[in-house]
């Protein structure tokens, strides 16, 4: 675990080096849980957005965008139950003066359960070898029977008690498992009490005089309050999908692990409308079709996994997540979620407009059901970041650390490097620069060695860097070196496009 933890901080100093992520406001000392994205982070972020809008809108022809306002009417909010339930339970250490979600702390402890059985079920494996079964063991082994049993009660205890709003009933609980606080130690804690997470500010005036409005704390409900606009206007038949991307805000209780929990984040959200009945069929669909899309990054199949949702959100009938192995172990990624009618049915009692489709297949009108998925962007930017940090020992004894990102998400396609400053090289490499900055993002540097030049690369991501020295003036070639090989051959400049487009292709 030391480990993971040292590898985050790593990645961390790394993101504000070489110009991905910066602390919000740290001039001032910084703005807890807030970041802003440097020159080389908005870009990463920008291909991420790109590769999920031409997964999403491009290569669907039922699926278009959406760009709603992040101020909305304070009813939208009210309808969708924000308003009432949007709310975290929070306790606070008496000892540490540190607050917490109630359920996270219970859900710790359930993890360390877990963790206790993958143990034994480890310890297992190596003790029988290739006969060892592992199902027959888990179900079987007294040990890992009773710490099943010890997770089944204590669920049974926390998600109902979250449904009935019993504040009481989740202390109870911590106290009855002797939870304690992990920075003092001490099982001294306040009584658990509701927070909600959404951001008030005021509106000089909106419908009925109210001056009460919200930052948005998702971007779905732009979509379904929008539903039928885009539906009519867009002369779309069921099914199809609206895709969107945009900031949200939510007032967490404990935001922490980097970009990983902020207050101010990005999401990238479908919402896909289906006939009812038809919803399963459409969630088994995008399950498979949103884990294509991460794997068609490249990063290796066992970094993800499909986690089922033991409590269904009031609004659901089925929930996944795709979770991520980030270096604080597997967490969530990406949310698909079949949401029902819930919220377009909710917007239609409270506004008294029909949101409603006419099936001319079927002769009838009805309220489409809606299947989710919703990825946060800056999530998967970490996600990127974490898969991509590698320290490799090189053949001379020398290190370096390198950004194996996909190339097609690197930041900088190409850097440009003349061999000197002087005999016409750096004029020559503007002129190359020119030729490719028109197809690709380039970045040109004539300072310092050309091996210091590499390195620096390296740590952003570049895939390729091409250097123009003495034997281009005579015969237009450049040595072209691959990040990830370091491998440099001579190329002829006309055959530079090309080759870096095959390399930057998605394997859809």
């Amino acid at each position: 675990m030391a480990n993971q933890e040292d590898l985050l901080k790593k990645i961390i100093a790394h993101a504000k080096e070489y110009g991905f992520v910066f602390q919000s406001s740290e001039v001032y000392d910084g703005l807890s849980a807030v970041y802003d994205y440097g020159q080389n982070g908005v870009e990463l972020k920008r291909n991420i957005r790109d590769y999920w809008w031409k997964a999403m809108v491009q290569m669907h022809e039922n699926i278009v965008g959406l760009d709603s306002a992040i101020f909305m009417h304070p009813l939208v909010w009210k309808a969708s139950g924000h308003v009432d339930a949007f709310n975290d339970p929070m306790i606070d250490n008496k000892d540490s003066k540190k607050r917490y979600r109630a359920d996270v702390l219970v859900e710790d402890h359930l993890a360390k359960l877990e963790a206790k059985i993958n143990k034994e079920v480890e310890k297992a494996a190596k003790r029988f070898g290739d006969a060892f079964d592992e199902q027959q063991f888990r179900e079987t082994n007294p040990r890992v029977l009773a710490n099943i049993q010890k997770m089944e009660e204590i669920k049974g205890r926390l998600y109902p008690a979250m449904d009935r709003n019993d504040m009481e009933g989740i202390k109870q609980l911590i106290e009855d498992l002797e939870i304690v606080d992990p920075i003092s130690g001490s099982r001294n804690w306040t009584d658990v009490r509701q927070f909600n997470l959404m951001f008030s500010t005021q509106m000089g005036s909106t419908a009925e005089g109210a001056s009460n409005i919200y930052l948005r704390p998702e971007t779905a409900q732009g979509i379904f309050v929008n539903y039928l606009n885009v539906q009519k206007t867009g002369r779309m038949k069921i099914p199809f999908g609206i895709a969107q991307t945009g900031k949200a805000f939510r007032n967490e209780i404990v935001a922490r692990q980097f970009i990983f929990r902020m207050r101010e984040f990005e999401q990238m959200e479908m919402q896909f409308f289906v006939r009812p009945g038809s919803e399963m069929e459409w969630f088994a669909y995008w399950k498979d079709a949103r884990m294509k899309w991460h794997l068609n990054t490249g990063i290796p199949a066992d970094k993800y996994r499909f986690h089922d949702h033991d409590k269904l959100a009031h609004y659901a009938n089925a929930a996944t997540d795709i979770e991520f192995d980030f270096p604080m172990g597997f967490k969530e990624l990406e949310g698909i979620h079949s949401r029902t009618d819930f919220d377009l049915s909710a917007h239609e009692k409270l506004s008294g407009k029909k949101l409603r489709f006419f099936d001319s297949e079927t002769n009838e009108s009805y309220v489409p059901y809606v299947v989710e998925t919703s990825i946060g962007l800056d999530r998967m930017f970490l996600a990127m970041l974490s898969n991509a940090y590698t320290e490799e020992k090189l053949e001379d004894g020398s290190e370096r650390v390198v950004m194996k990102l996909p190339p097609f998400l690197a930041p900088t396609k190409i850097a440009v490097f003349p061999l000197t400053k002087k005999d016409g090289l750096p004029e020559k490499a503007r002129e190359i620069m020119d030729g490719l900055k028109m197809d690709f993002m380039c970045f040109f540097e004539e300072k310092d060695t050309i091996g210091k030049r590499y390195r620096r690369h390296d740590a952003i991501g570049t895939p390729y860097c091409i250097t123009i020295d003495h034997q281009t003036l005579e015969d237009n070639t450049v040595t072209l070196r691959e990040r990830d090989t370091m491998q440099q051959e001579r190329v002829p400049v006309s055959k530079i496009a090309s080759i870096v487009s095959e390399k930057l292709k998605i394997n859809w």
